[in-house]
């Protein structure tokens, strides 16, 4: 059996549990998928591949260079799926600028009232990054909060693309991935979380995570068997936006 990235962190006792209770069964693909790219953006990423404790002294919530380290795998499905005519729909935060509504998110950080306009550099960071940036046909979620559903279009434009089934891509994989996936399920979606296209700033919590979630709630995958899936959706079963008036920004 493959080794898969979670097992270095599990005990013989947990390994057992799994085998036992059913867990972890391999769920079926759908048959009209969307990619999500949650909050690829410069907040989590940094303006370029830097070690995780030098990134976050200037980007708090930077992932270092396990994000840049996905984007080139984000890259191929996005492609991919626009090479496909596939859905594809990003997320990403924003924020009055005097952060009033950031909230809850202020309670569990103390460095929580740093703006997304961080000092010394000109790029907002909830930008989304120019090496995956939007196509005029792509879409764009807005959301104050982790799931990508929550207080977002999402739900209403896969109702509207008639989608059965989402492929999850992006950052962190314990927070807004996971919210993100656990929503979907809960709508009866099929779920696939890309392994190597997820990326967190802490080793254990992406390990985990990726484990409980390929447990209990998505097919968690590497990419090359994402991708095969995704060469292999007929072409024309969705109607996308034209992209007619779209320049630099995907319709939000």
């Amino acid at each position: 059996m493959t080794e898969r990235i979670w097992d270095k962190f599990l005990t013989e006792r947990d390994k057992a549990v799994f085998a036992a209770s059913g867990y972890g069964a391999q769920g079926a693909w759908g048959e009209r998928p969307a990619l999500l790219v949650i909050d690829v953006n410069y907040a989590f990423c940094g303006e370029q591949p830097t070690p995780i404790l030098e990134s976050i002294r200037k980007w708090r919530t930077s992932c270092g260079e396990d994000a840049w380290e996905a984007i080139p795998v984000i890259q191929r499905l996005i492609g991919t799926c626009h090479e496909r005519a596939i859905p594809v729909i990003y997320t990403t935060g924003q924020r009055r600028a005097d952060k009033w509504d950031s909230g809850s998110w202020n309670w569990k950080n103390n460095r929580g009232s740093e703006a997304p306009k961080v000092d010394g550099s000109n790029r907002d960071g909830n930008a989304i990054m120019d090496e995956i940036a939007p196509g005029p046909r792509d879409l764009v979620a807005l959301k104050q909060k982790p799931s990508g559903f929550f207080g977002t279009p999402l739900q209403s434009w896969l109702q509207l693309l008639g989608c059965d089934s989402v492929i999850v891509t992006g950052t962190t994989t314990s927070g807004c991935v996971r919210a993100t996936v656990l929503d979907a399920f809960s709508q009866n979606f099929r779920v696939t979380v890309v392994e190597d296209g997820c990326f967190d700033r802490a080793q254990a919590s992406h390990a985990i995570n990726l484990c409980d979630m390929n447990a209990k709630y998505a097919n968690v995958l590497h990419s090359e068997e994402v991708l095969e899936y995704l060469r292999g959706v007929p072409q024309g079963l969705f109607d996308l936006p034209s992209g007619v008036g779209m320049t630099q920004k995907a319709a939000e």
